[in-house]
């Protein structure tokens, strides 16, 4: 009798538990990349974000992965307006905040290190505050696409003249345009979907993307070539709806930015070991790998920095003082 009692008991206290486990607000969290923690970024930042802050409050995080909800563009139009509350988002950005465009500048991080100083510094927080007031998506904390890379199929690259006339694909972004440009390559920006038959078919060249991208989309099987030169470091934004975020208790507003941080620290670790696994596999698929000296890096970046910082300077406007603030944001990491 004392026993049915006691697991009565139990039962009802599990099942009022369970009744309010989650009895505040749902946040909406989209993102373009897979859901599997274990080879996406952020997949993986989602993932630990939602248990975190599950965990920690009266909140439930529901999550949107895979373009579920639209592509980035999608995303941050979704979160401005309010129907999705949270997205981890990396090019968007540039769009609906010109100025975060800075951080594609070639050859400005020489390592993911000094990235991360930078990006979790004064700069970043700067950064972060003028596209809240710019946009209404607070920027909780920054992840990690990963350094891009150039592949091509014609010969192997070590300094700026090995890209004369080659033909790479690039992104539809004019930065990136410009980019190849100042480093003697022609430029041909075509969609992601349609990168792997314009590879195949020859008509392009090359591609550039970070190392786990290339690996994990076969692009190594259609190149033979690749040099790590890492010319962008690409930056993950973790974004929420402002109004939304300012609505919440000052605690819940803690956990959020906690398990935020940490998010995005995840998020740069997947990357990371993304990338050093995706070197070692795709050099023993047959691929030829070179890592450019500090004088051939030089070689780059002498002539990729000026023709792209000219065309920003100029997209920028009134605004063109970003470029100055990021340099001495790195020039202060780098000691």
């Amino acid at each position: 009798m004392i026993r049915s009692i006691l697991a009565l008991g139990i039962a009802g206290t599990i099942a009022a538990f369970s009744a309010n486990a989650f009895a505040g607000p749902t946040i909406k969290l989209g993102h373009v990349d897979p859901a599997e923690w274990q080879t996406s970024k952020k997949g993986a930042a989602g993932i630990i974000f939602k248990n975190i802050v599950e965990g920690e409050t009266d909140i439930s995080v529901e999550l949107f992965p895979a373009k579920s909800l639209g592509n980035e563009g999608d995303l941050v139009q979704q979160v401005q307006e309010g129907t999705t509350h949270m997205a981890i988002v990396s090019g968007a950005m540039a769009k609906i905040c010109k100025p975060v465009d800075v951080l594609n500048i070639p050859y400005t991080f020489s390592s993911p290190t000094i990235a991360w100083d930078v990006l979790d510094g004064p700069f970043g927080k700067e950064l972060g505050a003028f596209c809240l007031e710019k946009t209404g998506l607070r920027t909780l904390a920054y992840g990690e696409t990963g350094f891009r890379n150039f592949t091509n199929n014609v010969r192997e690259i070590k300094s700026p003249k090995d890209m004369k006339g080659l033909k790479f694909r690039v992104q539809p972004i004019p930065l990136y345009v410009e980019m190849v440009k100042g480093l003697g390559g022609e430029p041909t920006p075509i969609a992601w979907s349609e990168l792997p038959n314009a590879l195949s078919t020859g008509v392009v060249d090359g591609q550039e993307n970070p190392v786990g991208v290339i690996y994990n989309n076969n692009l190594h099987k259609l190149q033979k070539y690749l040099v790590l030169d890492g010319h962008v470091y690409a930056a993950d934004f973790i974004v929420i709806n402002d109004e939304f975020f300012q609505s919440l208790p000052d605690s819940d507003k803690a956990i959020i930015n906690k398990a935020a941080r940490i998010a995005g620290t995840m998020g740069r670790a997947i990357q990371q070991y993304n990338t050093a696994e995706g070197v070692t596999k795709v050099a023993a698929d047959g691929m030829a790998v070179h890592s450019p000296t500090a004088a051939e890096m030089a070689e780059f970046k002498k002539l990729a920095q000026p023709a792209v910082k000219k065309w920003l300077a100029e997209e920028l406007g009134d605004d063109a003082s970003w470029i100055t603030k990021l340099d001495a944001a790195v020039a202060e990491a780098s000691k």
